[in-house]
């Protein structure tokens, strides 16, 4: 018998430990001025028959979508062109319910005036 038997096998090469099963997903793109255009737009929908608190939800979601397009543009496209057009039609809808309770108003004074 040889020496060149008696000899132990080398030691296997270390390896990487096992890999978690439970791996933490990718950050998704940055989207917060989207998301928050997109809330004030639809509150300012549904706020837009009260006079001040509509109008200015609305206008907030307009300037935030605006600032969104240009500075998210890994943001789903939806939200802020949601934002801005709801934002849009709720600052219509408040300015006609402006305008209608000012006739309203004004009707009103002119009624008491009224003599008999």
């Amino acid at each position: 018998m040889s020496d060149d038997n008696l000899t132990p096998p080398p030691p296997p090469p270390p390896s990487a430990p096992p890999a978690s099963p439970y791996v933490a997903p990718a950050a998704g793109p940055k989207q917060t001025l989207s998301l928050v255009s997109f809330i004030l737009g639809l509150a300012g929908l549904v706020f837009s028959w009260v006079f001040i608190l509509g109008f200015l939800a609305s206008l907030a979601a307009i300037i935030l979508g605006f600032i969104a397009k240009s500075r998210e543009p890994a943001a789903p496209k939806w939200m802020w062109l949601v934002g801005i057009i709801t934002g849009f039609v709720a600052i219509l809808i408040s300015v006609i319910v402006i305008i209608i309770a000012i006739i309203a108003f004004a009707s009103l004074s002119t009624v008491g005036n009224l003599k008999y």
